[in-house]
């Protein structure tokens, strides 16, 4: 009775097997003005401002131009639900390059203070932030940019300051960085609310 009530539970165990998609495509269409190379799932994009490389390698796809070089085409082959997102992820961090090329991306920071007032100072061409005063602190907190990206203060707004750079990874990770160096410690986060945190991000308008 052990070995049959075995059998019965392995047969039940098949009938919840998931079903393979043989070949799944998606396809993104490439902005005018734009040089896209694609090798061995390596994608490098050129546009106005600059060059940006992206490796793919780690994915179980199929990363192809079409013949006439107007779409990116990704394919996936024998595939699970869950296994067919890492197509729209693909063709979602392809779509940010050409938008990083053509536009920029901006990350805009607020200082945000309740009683002593943050002092942010831009250095080094905008590569190096200096914060001064966070919470009466005598300590300068000092944040270099990744590469390619640049931080200014904001024209218009009092204590606002703009991230920009072409490759969204570089901008959002120093926008972190510039977050996490004003972290109230040991106090309740309710209360000390202090700090510089990110108010809009998105792509620059022309």
């Amino acid at each position: 009775f052990g070995s049959r009530s075995r059998a019965y539970s392995l047969f039940g165990h098949s009938l919840h097997l998931a079903m393979k998609t043989l070949l799944q495509e998606e396809s993104i269409k490439v902005p005018e003005g734009l040089k896209i190379k694609i090798k061995s799932k390596k994608v490098e994009v050129t546009g106005k401002h600059g060059t940006l490389k992206r490796d793919f390698r780690h994915l179980p796809i199929e990363l192809t131009l079409s013949k006439d070089g107007t779409q990116v085409l990704a394919r996936m082959y024998f595939a699970k639900t869950k296994q067919l997102s890492c197509l729209r992820t693909c063709c979602s961090h392809i779509s940010n390059l050409f938008d990083g090329v053509q536009k920029l991306f901006i990350y805009k920071m607020r200082l945000v203070y309740a009683h002593f007032p943050i002092n942010a100072n831009i250095v080094n061409g905008g590569k190096t932030v200096e914060i001064r005063n966070f919470l009466g602190e005598k300590n300068v907190r000092i944040v270099n940019m990744l590469e390619g990206v640049t931080c200014d203060k904001s024209p218009n707004i009092k204590d606002e300051l703009h991230l920009t750079g072409a490759d969204i990874d570089m901008v959002s990770r120093s926008a972190g960085l510039i977050r996490l160096s004003c972290l109230s410690k040991k106090k309740d986060i309710r209360k000390f609310l202090d700090g510089i945190y990110v108010s809009e991000h998105g792509v620059m308008e022309d």
